[in-house]
């Protein structure tokens, strides 16, 4: 239960309230720096717990559950700071670009319900390729968001993180509705 992939996913879940105080002040540069930096180490642990559950044949009911869970967490706080900081002329995420974030929280909920109801009838939902590369640009364009509150003078960052999150969102449109027509088979 407790082995290193584990650990490493309840790492990402403990390391979330430090992400999030240090975007909590949008004019603090250095501290968004620092979440960036925070932020790409709970990808790399993302990336590793999953390898080394397989590589070792670790596999746990425990990581399996918290894995997504823990990815979720991240990505809805880190929304969610993005779109509700502001100071004088910084915002990450404003305007239409609220409609993108929203977008990929409804669809993280959604999916997750859908697959709680599908296990109870014993049914798996397995993540597919394309769901695996909304992941990726999702993850891209968070990453980008946070380190474009610490060089705001780079203007091109935060727009290739605005560019990405709506590829994330459209992605996220497409492989949601492949969810749901699967989920759709099993209602009643």
């Amino acid at each position: 239960m407790l082995s290193l992939p584990n650990l490493l996913t309840l790492s990402r879940i403990v390391m979330v309230p430090l992400l999030v105080a240090f975007l909590w002040w949008p004019s603090w540069q250095a501290g968004f720096a620092i979440a960036f930096c925070l932020y790409c180490l709970m990808g790399i642990t993302d990336y590793f717990d999953g390898y080394l559950a397989r590589a070792q044949g670790t596999v746990s009911k425990l990581g399996v559950f918290l894995d997504p869970i823990a990815d979720k967490i991240m990505v809805a706080a880190v929304i969610l700071m993005l779109v509700g900081t502001r100071h004088d002329d910084i915002a990450v995420i404003t305007g239409v670009h609220i409609i993108a974030a929203l977008v990929i929280l409804l669809r993280e909920i959604a999916v997750s319900g859908l697959r709680e109801f599908l296990a109870g009838l014993q049914v798996s939902l397995p993540v597919s390729r394309l769901a695996k590369w909304k992941t990726t640009l999702q993850l891209v364009s968070l990453g980008a968001l946070i380190l474009s509150g610490a060089v705001p003078a780079a203007v091109w960052v935060h727009q290739v993180g605005l560019a990405s999150l709506w590829g994330a969102a459209a992605l996220t449109i497409v492989t949601g509705w492949d969810y749901l027509r699967v989920g759709l088979r099993h209602m009643d």
